[in-house]
């Protein structure tokens, strides 16, 4: 499926090709402290089918719980977050639905990482349905 996403302030963009059927939701603590929520979710791209289409994203490496480094891409501008891959040399980027254009068709198949679930993220759907602000 192609896809198109900018960061926030739309300093960057990007079109690829990612796998529906690959996309995820990550409990880990690293997602939940880098992304400030209980949970990131992102569909996966070939490094061959990632293409920059305007700016650079600025570069984080942390070390995994695996002992791998991990680069995370952000705009160095409004820190939006955009992907995550191997380092130095990435061969797919797991890029954040959040900033695609087309998230609404990539529903999570998969939740990962569990253990480190917030409990109370099971209990989302139950509460009050407000539309807007």
């Amino acid at each position: 499926m192609k896809v198109h996403g900018t960061c926030h302030c739309s300093a960057i963009a990007y079109e690829a090709v990612v796998d529906p059927a690959r996309a995820v939701v990550c409990h880990c603590a690293d997602c939940q402290v880098l992304s400030g929520a209980p949970f990131r979710a992102s569909a996966p791209a070939k490094a061959e089918d990632f293409k920059l289409l305007r700016g650079v994203p600025t570069v984080y490496v942390k070390t995994a719980e695996s002992g791998n480094p991990r680069a995370q891409g952000f705009c160095g501008a409004c820190g939006s977050a955009l992907y995550s891959a191997d380092a130095p040399d990435a061969k797919v980027y797991n890029l954040r639905i959040g900033a695609m254009a087309e998230r609404d068709a990539l529903p999570p198949r998969r939740a990962i990482w569990c253990g480190s679930a917030l409990d109370w993220t099971r209990d989302l759907l139950d509460l009050p349905d407000i539309q807007k602000q």
